[in-house]
């Protein structure tokens, strides 16, 4: 049978479930990342499982996100991360050593192997030849637990590409062009594939752009064949031995081909307030921009850097614009010092800003009120920057460091300079020294007075009545759930992060949410198309779930935010027409007939609303598997009567 190389990959990894589009399969994890954001959530529910030790082959916890340390949490969750993964035999990287995937695709990620990651942009190791999955914090748990993971068997979208870049247009323009096709919307339960002549001509790190960024198409990842150009990059990295070739078969069948000439991608921009609201730069030619960031995840390579420090060599930042440069690790701040690219962003006029997530998540660098931002950052979701007034505009570095120069937004091939040419080293250099190795079973982790518990739901009742306690449009991402930025230094303390929830939609939220819940009732959220979109946190259910929240209505879910509903025993129910969503307002009684009785899979609820006396069927996509652990209480409750069962 002829496969594509996430069919092959899939296959190799296949523990349970038969290897069907559309069918629940369990996959053998062999690589697991956390970070600080969702990765003391994650340690705690591993703590919960009661294991001794990680049982996947390497499991790395990074320190990236929470960086500024204003007060103590941040320091507190960062001393807990270095003291579990020592206790659990997980590697460390401190704060410092730089982004968890920037550092992940320089050091550890391995074509053909498997990776969960407690961060959506997980796939950015797909650019190695990688099934890299981002995941809720207690999935990762289970996977360093030994769990396989569950996911539906994907479709595959083969991208064909073609030719070669312009100059001045790289690798963010080939996803940007590639979003304005798939849309933001629409791709759940599928993977993105790239192949064909075109492949030559991209660098390893241009893949991995690539695959970062296939993440907001709410694919479950993105993958790239392993060929010599993985291998150059990989002995670059004195890491050649873990490099296996990997490719589809010449005959392998996609469920949906895209065909993408390289050569005629020109300069692109995603405009507020979405990744997918990508426009040619020409259409925005002459705004003014207030800011440019040049970091983040998705372009902090030394390709990057370098492309940003050679086009502003011996030019001057626009004085009604401001500069920040992210490295995005260690190793890449190393090298651009050692090139001297360090010394040109810097004389430019350019802030050098931590290795960190930062700007990218509204941790420092928020924009002035009604700025326009240029970022070459994967997400612009309303508010995300810190300041809620500001445009954010996703563009490449090559258009970032354009603007920063012209104080507007100008396509690069008119500055009237010749296009720099940047070669990759052969050798790029390694230091190891900042991710921790070290494994004591009998050590106890190190908890401040902002971490808790993992907090556990109930078991699903017999009657489950509630209040409608808020009615939002489409693509409601995890931040309008749960923000991101200065209040994630709560996210130890489920408690307090909670009375944050739903906060830049309705302050009250979760006050009324509290209110209901103290008289006996539960709350539910009623949602429009791709609800839960954006970060892997977890905490966009846990917080919910804390104040009560028992179902999720909406027209269309997300995958990542579907598992982390039910993991947490929350019903994700699928509204049928767009009357039944328009029906429901706040302040509605609804009663979710029989649940226990009656929830199976592809069977049709009823909800009673008892405000209007109107009844209407919701649907859902929950497996056997999902609607046992809704039915505990969540995943924790269901691994736990499991294993009381087995000792039985």
């Amino acid at each position: 049978m002829s496969l594509t190389a996430a069919e092959k990959l899939i296959h190799e990894h296949l523990v349970e479930g038969r290897p069907v589009p559309g069918e629940r399969i369990a996959i053998r994890i062999d690589q697991t990342l956390t970070q600080d954001a969702t990765g003391t959530m994650a340690f705690l529910q591993l703590e919960a499982l009661h294991v001794d030790s990680i049982r996947t082959e390497l499991s790395l916890s990074y320190v990236d996100h929470n960086m500024v340390q204003n007060g103590f949490e941040n320091a507190d969750d960062h001393r807990y991360l270095q003291s579990v993964a020592k206790r659990y035999g997980v590697r460390f990287s401190r704060p410092g050593n730089g982004i968890c995937h920037q550092v992940h695709f320089e050091r550890f990620a391995l074509p053909g192997k498997t990776l969960l990651g407690s961060d959506s942009h997980t796939p950015t190791a797909g650019g190695m030849g990688m099934l890299a999955i981002g995941a809720g914090g207690l999935d990762v748990a289970c996977a360093m637990a030994g769990e396989p993971f569950w996911l539906t068997y994907p479709e595959v979208t083969g991208i064909r590409l073609t030719g070669e870049l312009q100059d001045f247009v790289s690798a963010k323009d080939v996803i940007l062009r590639v979003l304005s096709i798939l849309t933001t919307e629409g791709n759940v339960g599928t993977i993105n594939e790239y192949f064909g002549d075109g492949l030559v001509h991209l660098h390893a790190q241009d893949r991995a752009t690539i695959a970062n960024m296939g993440a907001e198409t709410g694919a479950t990842t993105s993958l790239f064949p392993s060929d010599e150009i993985t291998r150059a990059f990989l002995k670059a990295q004195g890491r050649e031995d873990g490099w296996r070739p990997l490719r589809a078969d010449p005959d392998a069948v996609y469920s949906k081909e895209i065909e993408l000439d390289l050569s005629g991608i020109e300069p692109m921009a995603a405009c507020p307030h979405s990744p997918g609201n990508v426009v040619p730069l020409g259409e925005l030619a002459g705004t003014r921009v207030d800011q440019v960031c040049i970091g983040s995840c998705t372009n902090s390579s030394f390709r990057d850097l370098a492309m940003a420090a050679e086009i502003l060599a011996g030019r001057k930042v626009s004085d009604n614009t401001g500069l920040t440069i992210g490295p995005g690790s260690r190793q890449v701040l190393t090298m651009i010092a050692q090139s001297g690219h360090l010394n040109s962003l810097i004389d430019s006029g350019a802030r050098i800003a931590e290795s960190t997530c930062g700007f990218c998540i509204g941790n420092g660098m928020a924009p002035c009120t009604d700025a326009v931002s240029l970022r070459t950052a994967n997400r612009n979701f309303e508010g995300r920057s810190g300041t809620a007034s500001a445009q954010v505009f996703l563009v490449s570095p090559e258009v970032a460091a354009a603007a920063a120069i012209t104080g507007e937004i100008t396509d690069p091939r008119e500055l009237g300079i010749v296009c720099p040419s940047i070669t990759v080293p052969d050798a790029f250099p390694v230091d190891d020294s900042m991710t921790i190795v070290e494994h004591d079973p009998t050590f106890e982790p190190v908890r401040g007075p902002n971490i808790g518990p993992p907090p556990l739901s109930k078991s699903l009742p017999e009657k489950l009545a509630g209040k409608v306690q808020l009615v939002v449009g489409d693509k409601i991402t995890t931040d309008h759930i749960i923000p991101a930025g200065k209040r994630l230094i709560y996210r130890s303390n489920i408690d307090r992060y909670s009375d944050f929830v739903f906060e830049g939609i309705d302050p009250a939220f979760a006050a009324r949410c509290r209110a209901n819940l103290q008289i006996g009732s539960f709350n539910f959220i009623v949602g429009g198309e791709s609800y839960g979109q954006g970060s892997s946190r977890e905490h966009a259910a846990i917080c919910p779930m804390h104040l009560g929240v028992k179902a999720v209505f909406a027209r269309s879910f997300e995958r990542i935010h579907t598992a982390n509903l039910v993991n947490f025993g929350i019903l994700p129910l699928l509204l049928e027409t767009e009357e039944d969503y328009s029906a429901l307002k706040i302040g509605h009684e609804l009663e979710i007939v029989n649940p226990r009785e009656r929830l199976a899979p592809g069977k049709a609820l009823t909800v009673i609303d008892h405000t209007t006396g109107e009844r209407f069927e919701v649907g859902h996509t929950l497996s056997g598997r999902d609607i046992e652990m809704v039915l505990a209480g969540g995943l924790l409750n269901w691994i736990r009567c499991r294993d009381r069962e087995d000792r039985s």
